[in-house]
């Protein structure tokens, strides 16, 4: 994948030649195409379960924390992801976590690596709002000896689902999948305009950047170096200031096109549960646990009763109440697509999501036409009939 600093990732071609068939595979699993039909359900929901059409496959809901203090305050929120791993680790039950870290060459790019440690996973706790593509440790997933714990956004989950279907060594390695509750990826001039509103001077070298962590919602800040080699510490941004008010501007179009923003493939989804006070600088985060599958939910008693991870029942309304945003966004997707499709340009399919109906039912009669005609006046200001060419730009 190469980094086009205005839109995101992009596949660039390896070197040699590569068959029809293995192309063919490549475009089946991969989210940006599209999804095929949802995950079914093992058994049927559990009563008062949230609408399928909306969360996907839900059988229970948590709110918790790690109980590793290093861990809960340098996670996004309460460091379960990051606890989940390492118990995953520590127990034998996997060998490794496949995970996004801060590039060890360039601070503002991230890297997907294979931690095999906590060491690995507790250094790079936290959020980073930036390109990432974990699906890219997916050939080294399928020659490994023991499982191993996948964690990213939701379309690198699905697009993990979808490999597996086809590759029956990831089906025997993936022991776990965990995705992050996503409203879409900042590209690197996103990331530039953080660091630029951190303060950072033109020319410095930036040597971190936080998005998250630190407390709860955490602030953003960076270190860098001058030119002299003069090490300093940039002004900080609330998430509110960071997020809000910079980097959602530079998502690219296909995060606008999205219906998985919860992570339905995943065995567990965690979010934040933004329906409880924000604290100060220094509170203590937890994180929201979406159980999806038989397999997520027995991890995650094995780590509730290990005492890796502590947490309390929530009823079946908080994933909306945390989430009122991610909820408007997939009832007015529907009309987001058809007003593509309506001025002749692609989108994304979703085969079996039941879309229309959910846009017919659920959303407003405000939200429909500006679903609709928004999306086209957007599709035209941008000029999006023009195809995106993709150069051989920095590689992950």
């Amino acid at each position: 994948m190469a980094d086009q600093p205005n839109a995101g990732l992009r596949p660039v071609r390896i070197a040699g030649a590569v068959d029809a068939a293995r192309e063919a595979h490549a475009l089946m699993a991969c989210p940006g195409a599209g999804s095929g039909p949802r995950p079914t359900p093992a058994s049927p929901p559990p009563e008062g379960a949230p609408s399928s059409a909306e969360w996907g496959n839900v059988l229970e809901i948590w709110e918790g924390h790690a109980t590793d203090p290093e861990m809960r305050w340098r996670g996004s929120s309460g460091g379960v992801v990051t606890a989940l791993a390492a118990f995953a680790i520590d127990t034998g039950a996997a060998e490794g976590a496949v995970h996004i870290r801060q590039s060890e060459r360039n601070a503002l790019l991230n890297e997907s690596v294979i931690s095999r440690a906590r060491d690995g996973l507790i250094a790079a706790a936290g959020s980073r709002y930036a390109p990432a593509s974990p699906c890219e440790r997916l050939a080294e997933v399928a020659t490994a000896d023991r499982p191993i714990v996948f964690i990213g956004k939701p379309c690198d989950v699905q697009a993990t689902a979808a490999a597996t279907h086809q590759d029956p060594r990831l089906s025997r390695n993936i022991g776990l999948t965990i995705s992050i509750f996503c409203a879409g990826t900042p590209s690197t001039a996103g990331t530039r305009a953080l660091t630029e509103a951190l303060g950072v001077p033109s020319g410095a070298t930036v040597t971190s950047l936080r998005y998250r962590g630190d407390g709860w919602p955490g602030r953003m800040a960076a270190t860098y170096l001058t030119a002299d080699g003069t090490a300093h510490t940039s002004g900080t941004l609330s998430y509110e200031e960071g997020w809000g008010g910079i980097l959602q501007r530079h998502r690219q179009w296909r995060c606008h096109l999205c219906a998985d923003h919860t992570g339905e493939f995943a065995d567990l989804s965690v979010g934040d549960p933004w329906d409880k006070p924000r604290g100060g600088g220094d509170a203590q985060g937890s994180s929201l646990i979406v159980v999806r599958t038989e397999r997520g939910r027995a991890m995650l008693r094995q780590a509730m009763a290990a005492g890796a991870i502590s947490a309390t029942r929530r009823e079946f309304g908080a994933l909306a109440a945390a989430q009122p945003n991610l909820a408007r966004t997939r009832r007015i997707m529907f009309g987001r697509l058809a007003g593509l499709r309506i001025l002749g340009l692609g989108a994304p399919r979703y085969d079996g999501w039941a879309l229309a109906g959910l846009w017919l039912a659920r959303a407003s009669l405000r939200d429909k036409a500006g679903s609709l005609f928004g999306t086209m006046r957007r599709a035209i200001r941008r000029k999006l009939w023009r195809a995106e060419t993709a150069s051989a730009g920095p590689r992950r």
